[in-house]
């Protein structure tokens, strides 16, 4: 079997509480946090940001 076709770079900071800033390989950035049903359910009070599984969703279906 050979190696792998392509290995994923990427780099995430943490911003403030549940802010989290990522960075891939290409330059793009993109903040993540939490939102809806689950900031509601542990009572957050933080700045809606998409969750990391809406990114996954998104890239999946894209």
């Amino acid at each position: 079997m050979s190696g792998p076709f392509y290995i994923s770079h990427g780099e995430i900071t943490r911003v403030d509480g549940l802010h989290r800033r990522a960075r891939i390989a290409a330059g793009t950035e993109f903040s993540m946090g939490v939102h809806g049903p689950i900031k509601e359910h542990y009572r957050l009070d933080t700045k809606d940001l998409p969750l990391p599984v809406d990114y996954i969703v998104a890239a999946t279906g894209g």
